[in-house]
């Protein structure tokens, strides 16, 4: 079955068209058939308006309309298409539905922050070579939340969904380029207030392996790996020491917008909003080798995450 699965956060908007097999014993794989990703930030200025921008719609729309022609080109048969943080918290997300409707022929399907974190793992787990015997803890650091989702190889076993991101952090903290010392030491604070809550939900200190996605952390990892550009398949998979990740988020968060964006992995839509996922992502590290004791040693970079599960979804592979 060809399905094409559209997750539109914060920052980007993204598309998988991918083929779903099914195994004798009922586990679905994805065949990439084509993924792209695009910076729309619809979730510009929502977290002091309470409301998607009318330029963030435009672009928003715009760059679902493209993806609807493609979807036609590749003779999809299944659509799903999956909104996050940004349309959670606006008021005015009645517009995005019927906009999102009148240009794909599907309704979006605004998600808890508890079903992103499902799916999120999902997307992750998919590729990960066993999940016996571990305990892991998938991070989705995304524009406007972090899912913190812990799960086996019985699936989800706790989650929880918080309103921490690269973009909301930027306009919030980090105003200046680069922040200042104390810009940095009030969203670090901010930080570790948002774990006090994780740690109420989710056993951090028991897991035994730390999964990260999305953008920011793909980013992050690029940095560490001293990559000249994106390399999805260096990206994929690698298993980065917690302190050379440390390392790198540090590097990203202390430059100037104009020495990020002559990185040339770095996206231009993620420039000026790195240094505050790097923040997050440092501040979140820190913790969880404190909290295991050394235990957990690495984190590994997953290029699959929540659109992968939502491609799963759509094959009813996942609700």
């Amino acid at each position: 079955m060809r399905v094409a699965a559209i997750d539109c956060g914060t920052n980007s908007i993204r598309l998988l068209i991918a083929d779903v097999t099914t195994s004798g014993g009922g586990t679905a794989t994805l065949t990439d058939v084509h993924r792209e990703m695009r910076v729309v930030r619809l979730g510009q200025g929502v977290d002091a308006t309470g409301m998607l921008a009318t330029e963030a719609l435009e672009r928003t729309f715009a760059a679902t309309e493209d993806y609807a022609s493609l979807i036609r080109e590749h003779n999809v048969e299944r659509i799903r298409f999956v909104a996050t943080s940004a349309t959670r918290d606006a008021g005015n997300r009645a517009v995005f539905v019927e906009g999102i409707k009148a240009r794909l022929g599907v309704e979006p399907e605004v998600v808890s922050g508890a079903e992103e974190a499902g799916l999120s793992f999902a997307g992750a787990a998919s590729v990960l070579p066993t999940l016996a015997g571990e305990l892991v803890l998938v991070i989705d650091l995304g524009g406007g939340s972090t899912e913190f989702v812990v799960g086996d190889s019985d699936g989800v076993k706790a989650a929880i969904s918080t309103d921490m991101g690269c973009v909301r952090f930027t306009e919030r903290y980090l105003l200046s380029d680069p922040p200042t010392a104390e810009e940095i030491a009030a969203a670090e604070a901010a930080v570790e207030a948002k774990l006090v809550d994780v740690l109420a939900e989710v056993p951090l200190a028991e897991v035994t392996r730390v999964v990260g996605v999305a953008g920011t952390v793909t980013t992050i990892t690029a940095q560490a790996l001293g990559l000249a550009s994106y390399e999805r398949e260096a990206i994929h998979a690698a298993v980065v020491p917690l302190a050379h990740m440390e390392q790198a988020a540090g590097e990203l968060l202390g430059m100037s917008r104009a020495q990020r964006a002559s990185l040339g992995f770095m996206h231009p839509g993620r420039v000026d909003v790195i240094g505050a996922g790097s923040l997050i992502w440092r501040t979140v590290l820190r913790r969880i080798a404190q909290l295991t004791q050394g235990r957990v040693e690495s984190a590994t970079a997953s290029e699959h995450d929540i659109l992968d599960g939502i491609a799963l979804g759509a094959a009813g592979g996942l609700s």
